[in-house]
């Protein structure tokens, strides 16, 4: 069974398929860095969409998602920008904790698991 690795760097691969599974690392807010949890939280979620799309899946397929926050405060700012994005219908499980960061620009990191 092959494994597909995309966005591969040194370090590690932004999104790695094997055996109809896509796992995406936590991604984390490169082109809203600094900016506001909403705008973060945006940035973010567009990136997952063209990561899973790379992978040949899509948010519908979602089965897992945690989401770290560097300040569980802004927990609703957060969640009304993913209750905005996420398929109602096929809403994946989900942790969300809070946790330092690898910088404090960035106030949100998510990963997700999906089917393909």
């Amino acid at each position: 069974m092959s494994i597909q690795r995309i966005k591969s760097g040194d370090r590690m691969s932004q999104a790695v398929v094997h055996g109809g599974i896509v796992s995406t690392a936590g991604q984390v807010a490169q082109n809203a860095r600094g900016e506001s949890v909403s705008k973060q939280t945006k940035d973010i979620l567009a990136e997952i969409d063209a990561l899973l799309n790379e992978a040949g899946s899509d948010k519908t397929k979602l089965l897992t998602a945690t989401i770290w926050l560097a300040d569980i405060n802004d927990f609703a700012e957060m969640n009304a920008v993913w209750d905005a994005w996420v398929d109602k219908a096929n809403a994946p499980t989900r942790a969300c904790v809070e946790s330092k960061l690898a910088s404090p620009d960035f106030t949100v990191e998510i990963a997700v698991t999906a089917a393909m």
